[in-house]
């Protein structure tokens, strides 16, 4: 059987036609496409995409019906993805030094591509959709969610690990009277935050979490712990605990896989986030044992389907305003954002909020919604 055969085979069986009228019909324009996808499979199917070498009007929509039958496991594993899995079986992916180069080849692209896809506050995480009726207001909404959650008090002293931009830390310095640090590897982003934070007293420091030392009341990370990596998770805990005071509390916000893993996708780990590995709950939980009491799992990936359309809405809008992006850039980005779209519409992906406490510590945690 031929890999278009083998291909289409698996098309059809997602209700996906192939050169068809559906805006979920994938327009072929290169028969090379088929051997590409059936050899190297997501990563195959991506390049191909960013090669111009097929199109689809509704991508999201695509994926989404190729995730909802399991297509991987339906393409025999090749032996670049083995490679890829023994590799990072083998190495830690997010060391120091590595951590730092792979932070920089994301959130170094370029701030002014970030500011035209995200909101005023340049928020690089799920916003919550709750009660909310645009970006900018999911996102606060979300802030204030996590402030709620922390239970954050005039004075307290807040840790932000993987600050960005600065969004969260301005709305709780702003709205709750904290003392506020944020860290972050990406020497791009600590210089814009601080910018956009003159005058608040904010202490943003260009570093690596495993090196911070002080003592904080609140802990935080958003969309910080997809970058930790597998062999680090039980060290990131184990810096928090000793970073954390006495009676204090923890919240992160990540981008959580259904099953435990100790490799992302190829696609992701070439373009998007070298050495990123989505953590399970059953790593998170394994990683606190003894230490810290979940107090709080806040699912909401559903929320980050709206907030990536809302982000590739807006690039697309705006690519003419940076035309040093060039066009396999764009496309190789709106697939990211679009695949991204896709893992959480069909289940695969999650968004969660865990609250974390010390063990044994009370009075017993009350949640926030």
């Amino acid at each position: 059987m031929s890999s278009k055969d083998v291909a289409s085979k698996i098309l059809a069986a997602a209700g996906i036609p192939v050169n068809g009228a559906e805006p979920w019909s994938i327009q072929v324009h290169n028969e090379k496409t088929w051997d590409r996808v059936i050899s190297q499979r997501g990563l195959g199917f991506a390049e191909s995409y960013m090669d111009g070498w097929w199109d689809c009007a509704a991508i999201d929509v695509m994926l989404t019906k190729l995730l909802e039958i399991d297509v991987l496991k339906l393409l025999k594993p090749s032996p670049m993805l083995a490679l890829h899995v023994a590799r990072s079986n083998v190495l830690n992916q997010q060391t120091k030094k590595r951590a730092a180069a792979n932070a920089k080849h994301h959130y170094n692209i370029g701030n002014d591509l970030y500011a035209r896809m995200l909101d005023a506050e340049m928020v690089y995480s799920c916003g919550y959709w709750a009660r909310a009726d645009s970006l900018g207001a999911a996102q606060e909404a979300k802030f204030d969610l996590i402030c709620r959650k922390l239970d954050l008090k005039p004075g307290m002293r807040l840790l932000d690990i993987g600050s960005g931009w600065g969004g969260f830390l301005r709305y709780a310095v702003k709205n709750y009277g904290v003392h506020a640090t944020g860290i972050s590897p990406a020497d791009n982003q600590i210089e814009l935050a601080k910018e956009k934070s003159a005058g608040l007293g904010i202490n943003f420091i260009q570093q690596d979490y495993r090196d911070l030392t002080g003592e904080f009341d609140r802990i935080v990370s958003i969309g910080m712990m997809e970058h930790v990596g597998p062999k680090n998770y039980k060290t990131f805990f184990t810096k928090c605990d000793e970073l954390l005071a006495k009676g204090g509390r923890m919240l992160h916000h990540t981008i959580a896989s259904n099953v435990t893993k100790q490799a992302t996708d190829p696609f992701f780990d070439r373009y998007i986030f070298p050495g990123g590995v989505l953590p399970s709950l059953a790593q998170i939980s394994s990683a606190v044992e003894d230490v810290f009491t979940i107090e709080d799992v806040h699912n909401f990936g559903p929320d980050y389907d709206r907030t990536l359309l809302e982000w590739h809405k807006n690039i697309n809008a705006k690519w003419h305003e940076i035309p040093q992006y060039d066009l396999r850039f764009q496309r190789m980005w709106n697939y990211y954002l679009l695949a991204s779209a896709a893992g959480f519409r069909s289940g695969d992906l999650q968004l969660i909020q865990c609250v974390f406490q010390r063990v044994g510590q009370r009075p017993t945690y009350v949640t926030a919604r």
